[in-house]
């Protein structure tokens, strides 16, 4: 009896440090907004490298007791982050998957939240003729086809994910040395296609930002109904106070001031939004 009570209590203790390990490995806050008592940690790329995460989450921290603590992940590392309960919830814009994560079980709280597009940049003379596409996966033909250089962020992002979606339509597998993948997020991989004067499918929120700084790229594709981005945002399923938390930033998100927030966002600075509320995004729901 006395040889299994001291297992026992080795077992317990192991999987204590292990939970604890497990705790330490989770990923560092890349900003944070507020100084509540309940830490909400939040996984999404463009919104928070774009600052509406900011915008938003201070604006909820003025009337609830919370600290939201943003991680910089794209869409499909933000999921497996929500997976592995390393965060509270994200926002994402990878539909197909979402929805997988919720019938799963692991994710929850699935709400629409708004909506941007994506563009096609390329260089001014445009050796792919892609101006003259009808849609993206003409755009994405013509440029295999003259193989010009594109540059794909491979990094299974909503953006990726998109990207790869359009390549099956088109029925082309892309490799070769046109084809550079740099595993980055938006920005960079923008500056890095400017710098190839090459090809890129970039959001337009992250292009109305930085395109005062892009010497070598215009837009020359965008319209295709195909490549609207549509975001939702999602939960862990349980009941803890991180989690009730985040529920109730879920519920800001999509209220009238949340929205007004998001539709309004972008505009004193750049002269437009960076993006269209839920009601917009509804009819591209699928």
């Amino acid at each position: 009896m006395r040889r299994r009570a001291v297992l026992a209590v080795l077992l317990s203790l192991g999987l204590f440090l292990f939970s604890g390990a497990a705790l330490a490995e989770a990923p560092a806050c890349t900003e944070t907004y507020g100084n509540g008592s309940v830490t909400v940690r939040l996984a999404t790329g463009s919104p928070g490298e774009l600052g509406l995460v900011k915008a938003l989450a201070e604006e909820f921290c003025k009337t609830h007791d919370a600290k939201i603590c943003w991680i910089q992940a794209g869409s499909g590392a933000a999921l497996q982050m929500l997976k592995d309960k390393a965060v509270d919830m994200c926002m994402s814009h990878s539909p197909a998957l979402e929805k997988k994560a919720v019938e799963e079980g692991w994710a929850a709280n699935r709400m629409l939240i708004g909506s941007n597009e994506f563009y096609i940049v390329g260089p001014e003379d445009d050796p792919a003729g892609i101006r003259e596409a009808k849609t993206a996966v003409e755009a994405f033909t013509k440029i295999a086809n003259s193989k010009a250089t594109f540059l794909s962020r491979g990094d299974n992002s909503g953006t990726h994910v998109k990207e790869m979606s359009i390549w099956k339509k088109a029925g082309i597998s892309p490799s070769g040395d046109w084809y550079v993948v740099t595993g980055d997020f938006m920005i960079a991989t923008l500056k890095k296609c400017d710098e190839l004067c090459g090809y890129f499918m970039t959001d337009s929120s992250t292009w109305i930002t930085v395109k005062k700084d892009i010497k070598n790229l215009t837009l020359l594709f965008r319209g295709d109904p195909e490549i609207v981005n549509i975001y939702h945002t999602l939960t862990l399923p349980d009941d803890s106070d991180s989690t009730l938390m985040a529920v109730e930033f879920v519920k800001f998100v999509a209220s009238e001031e949340g929205q007004e927030i998001i539709r309004t966002f972008g505009v004193a600075e750049y002269g437009e939004s960076l993006y269209n509320d839920a009601e917009y995004a509804k009819q591209f729901e699928k």
